[in-house]
C-alpha cells in the first residue's frame, strides 16, 4: 500500500543533425501521467485537475523558462556526447 510518484524526462533524437531533438518531462503520480512538458509544444500541459492547475502556473512561472533551457543545456550536450562515442 502507499503512492507512487514518478518524474521523467527523456531527451528524443534521431539524427546527427540534432534537429529533430525534443525534451520531454513527465510527471506521474500512482501510474498516471499528469503534467507533461513537452519542448516542441514549448509548454507544460496537464492531463488532470491538478495536472491542469499545475501547468498554468508553471507556464507563468520561472519553471517554463528553465525548461525550454534545458533543451540546449542538457539534451543537446549530452546527443553529442552519444554520437562520439
Amino acid at each position: 500500500d502507499g503512492y507512487f510518484e514518478q518524474r521523467v524526462t527523456q531527451c528524443r533524437f534521431s539524427s546527427k543533425d540534432l534537429q529533430g531533438i525534443e525534451l520531454i518531462d513527465s510527471y506521474v503520480f500512482n501510474k498516471a501521467e499528469y503534467v507533461r512538458f513537452n519542448s516542441t509544444v514549448g509548454k507544460y500541459v496537464g492531463y488532470t485537475e491538478y495536472g491542469v492547475y499545475n501547468a498554468e502556473a508553471w507556464n507563468k512561472g520561472p519553471e517554463l523558462a528553465q525548461m525550454l533551457g534545458e533543451l540546449e543545456r542538457y539534451c543537446k550536450p549530452n546527443a553529442d556526447l552519444r554520437y562520439s562515442a
